[in-house]
């Protein structure tokens, strides 16, 4: 019952850190390979549910401070191999008398050893699938991780309580250290059955030759809030100005990028070189976005002062435009249309990964 309340509270949690996560995630993966692969997510994610499962079945269910004061069971125990005098002398197995397999290997003394196996076993999949770890460094990856529950059950949740509330067993590391082995073998398995890790950066690299819309609005979300953070905490004069000289003048000295466009490998292609490209595109990319809205707000104004048009209608109307007018603009993005801001500039959003994937692929 009690692995089931950490599965649940393990479930529960993740959502939490996924959200915390995953935007740290995509920038990573914007920078190293200019896109965000699903199924790279899905493993690495996967990973993180599985050690959290991992960790929250040694910690859970917690005591409460009375019921851990009140213990005077034992904390240690350095006995290697105990566990096998445990199932002879607890679970009556008798080798020679089948009518007692079933009880002897459903009592606790056969499935808590067991269980110690079976929760490491993935952790050596993921290394060896994924990770690409060797052998030795998987087998040590597996001692370790188990000596740091270990650890925290001696600690008694790092000292939170004031001695351990679950036994420091020696039989744990083992057991746990030949689950990581046996999952050594198995990522084996894997490795013929699906996607290669080579395979997938290559996936990922291939997609992020191409500019996607995500990577294009993230980029310029977080430029537009670093300029913007620079102006309020230096409270700088002339916002439009400084907002120019980032977006029109920067790239000038950086190849056509911005800070952000060096993260997210993207930069600004100039199809006639001209001084002037860049800050033509920012003038014309403003006039797009927030021109539109201006002019749209000013004409319609005008209509409900000389003819009376309801207020309330035209707001309806004036959202409605706007919606129609960026959904087109989100599908262009989406579907690597150039933008009425990039025709006229005669500039393109490229993307760095291209040059540097096919270099290479020379090699």
């Amino acid at each position: 019952m009690s692995y089931v309340v950490a599965i649940k509270a393990a479930f529960i949690c993740f959502p939490i850190l996924l959200i915390l996560l995953f935007l740290p995630y995509m920038i990573r993966e914007y920078h190293k390979y200019g896109s965000v692969y699903w199924y790279r997510g899905l493993i690495l994610f996967s990973f993180i549910l599985y050690l959290m499962v991992a960790y929250f079945l040694v910690i859970l269910p917690l005591p409460t401070m009375e019921e851990v004061m009140a213990l005077d069971t034992p904390t240690t125990r350095f006995i290697p191999f105990a566990f096998v005098t445990d199932f002879f002398k607890e679970s009556g197995f008798v080798f020679t008398d089948f009518s007692t397999y079933f009880k002897a290997f459903t009592s606790s003394s056969f499935y808590v050893p067991f269980f110690n196996i079976l929760l490491f076993i993935p952790f050596g999949v993921y290394l060896h699938y994924y990770f690409k770890w060797d052998l030795k460094k998987t087998t040590l990856a597996s001692f370790f991780l188990s000596l740091f529950f270990e650890l925290t059950q001696l600690s008694g949740l790092y000292f939170i309580y004031p001695r351990g509330y679950r036994l420091f067993d020696i039989d744990d590391l083992l057991l746990n250290t030949f689950g990581g082995f046996l999952g050594y073998f198995l990522g084996s398995l894997f490795l013929k059955i699906l996607p290669t890790r080579e395979e997938i950066d290559q996936k990922s690299l291939k997609m992020g030759e191409k500019v996607s819309f995500g990577r294009r609005t993230l980029m310029f979300v977080f430029d537009f809030s670093f300029v913007s953070l620079l102006i309020g905490i230096f409270r700088l004069p002339y916002p439009f100005l400084i907002f120019a000289c980032y977006f029109g003048i920067l790239p000038l000295f950086f190849q056509g990028q911005t800070l952000f466009g060096k993260v997210f490998r993207l930069k600004i292609y100039r199809e006639k070189a001209h001084w002037y490209s860049y800050l033509l595109r920012f003038l014309l990319f403003s006039f797009e976005i927030y021109g539109f809205a201006y002019i749209t707000f000013m004409i319609f104004g005008v209509f409900s002062y000389y003819f009376g048009i309801w207020d309330l209608v035209m707001h309806w109307f004036i959202l409605l435009l706007f919606l129609i007018y960026y959904l087109i603009v989100i599908f262009k993005m989406i579907f690597h249309k150039k933008l009425l801001y990039e025709k006229f500039s005669h500039t393109s959003l490229i993307s760095t990964i291209k040059k540097e994937n096919s270099f290479s692929n020379e090699n």
